[in-house]
């Protein structure tokens, strides 16, 4: 599933946007991002099958058996590459979470602080957990090793509550302008951000109740497929941005005025010159339209009849 999200947010990329949807802004950052992302991601995925393959075929009959090959983890050059590899491609996920956090928000400082502090002691606290992996430790008993995965799920959960909220206070201002404004687009976007961002985050709690508990089957299961699931939700918010489907820097900036224009059909002198017959016959109609910037805004006709 990854490799085949991957090759769509490629060729969605690559090629101009259908229905006269905008091209995405910074293309070529995006197919950096993507590709290094999928490396990074299939070198980790290589390695920690190779390692499998030794536990349950090559090394099957060393000292201990296939647990004490799981418990020394660390002990191979093979596992530390995985490691480092899958740590690597979660500082350039998370980076992404920044900057859309960023455009929607119009890169507000208060916003930008504390986020950019998190990001900062995420990739601090994996330096940390590469370091003593490179010793040889278990990794098992890398305590930093929780709390990267703390800060690292606290960045996705907050970055989803900042995108929500700025979103709903979009849609919030938009139908106090126009009653009968077409909120969809919106509520489609969050709905997308929630479903992004929940399967990843049920997936690291689980992961960080099994680590601190010691449950190294559920740990290693959870280890080994954390980043695809973090890979694949957010291929699904690229593909999105490729096609011209997503919050831009000009949402978060547009302008709430909505400008009007009126015109009315005939002079009061016209009507005047009108027998009564032909006022019945041609009923006067003064039309009021209302045109907003946005392009989810409706007509609004009002028409009155002359008596």
């Amino acid at each position: 599933i990854f490799f085949l999200l991957t090759v769509q947010a490629w060729i969605a990329l690559m090629q101009r946007p259908r229905y006269g949807r905008k091209i995405a802004d910074n293309r070529l950052a995006l197919l950096l991002y993507v590709s290094i992302t999928f490396v990074l991601g299939t070198i980790s995925f290589v390695m920690n099958a190779r390692y499998t393959e030794m536990i349950w075929i090559d090394l099957r009959d060393a000292p201990g058996g296939p647990l004490a090959l799981i418990e020394d983890y660390m002990s191979y050059r093979i596992n530390f590459v995985a490691l480092a590899t899958g740590h690597l491609q979660e500082w350039f996920m998370q980076a992404l979470l920044l900057h859309r956090c960023f455009v929607i928000w119009n890169w507000s400082r208060w916003v930008m602080v504390p986020m950019i502090t998190l990001y900062v002691a995420m990739i601090a606290f994996s330096i940390i957990v590469l370091v003593e992996a490179s010793t040889g430790v278990a990794f098992y008993h890398i305590i930093m090793e929780l709390a990267y995965l703390c800060v690292e799920v606290g960045l996705t959960v907050i970055y989803t509550v900042l995108v929500i909220n700025r979103l709903f206070v979009m849609r919030g201002r938009m139908r106090q302008i126009i009653a009968q404004y077409d909120s969809s687009t919106y509520d489609t976007i969050a709905l997308m951000v929630v479903e992004s961002a929940a399967l990843y985050t049920v997936f690291a709690i689980v992961f960080i109740v099994a680590f601190a508990m010691y449950a190294n089957g559920i740990t290693t299961l959870c280890f080994l497929s954390i980043g695809k699931i973090q890979g694949i939700a957010q291929l699904f918010i690229i593909i999105r941005v490729a096609q011209g489907r997503a919050v831009t820097h000009e949402w978060s900036t547009q302008s709430v005025a909505i400008p009007t224009a009126m015109a009315f059909s005939r002079s009061a002198s016209d009507l005047t010159e009108m027998t009564d017959n032909e006022r019945i016959g041609k009923p006067e109609q003064n039309t009021v339209q209302l045109y907003a910037d946005s392009e989810k805004a409706r007509e609004v006709t009002v028409s009155t009849t002359a008596t």
